[in-house]
């Protein structure tokens, strides 16, 4: 398992204390941005952890921003991948276990402690498939008629 890490300028001070978690708790990742706390747009480091998500280089991205909500939208614009943007522990590991999520985004505003347990919950859950695997079916359905439809016009 090799997680990709990204943040935007707001983020970039809790992506790099998760990094050193990341590296107390031997968890292998790639850090794909930014590298300072300078004014960026976050769309480009979202677009990067994705696109390493989809070639298989890393197995989940964590996404990190003002609010979580850009970087969620940014990736989840790419066919294959499921953004959670989440506030808590719960609900990264419900992101994993109902929706099979393979990204989650947050808010750079919370805490580190926050942080750093929501990304735990995430990485220790596992999707549980049944009844949930039947309706993230029908979402990769749904995203693949929509990509049809589009190679289409």
């Amino acid at each position: 398992m090799i997680i990709g890490i990204a943040s935007d300028h707001r983020g970039y001070k809790l992506k790099e204390k998760l990094k050193k978690y990341f590296n107390k708790k031997n968890i292998e990742f790639v850090d794909y941005g930014t590298t300072s706390t300078d004014r960026v747009d976050y769309n480009e480091f979202a677009s990067s952890v994705c696109k390493s998500i989809l070639s298989g280089e890393i197995t989940y991205g964590v996404l990190i921003c003002g609010t979580g909500i850009g970087m969620s939208i940014m990736a989840n614009k790419y066919k294959g991948i499921r953004c959670a943007k989440i506030d808590n522990a719960m609900e990264a590991r419900l992101a994993k276990e109902h929706n099979n999520a393979n990204v989650i985004s947050f808010s750079a505003n919370v805490l580190y402690l926050e942080a750093k347990d929501m990304v735990d919950s995430f990485l220790r859950a596992s999707f549980l498939e049944g009844d949930h695997l039947r309706r993230v079916n029908k979402i990769l359905d749904l995203e693949n008629e929509c990509c049809k439809k589009t190679k289409d016009k």
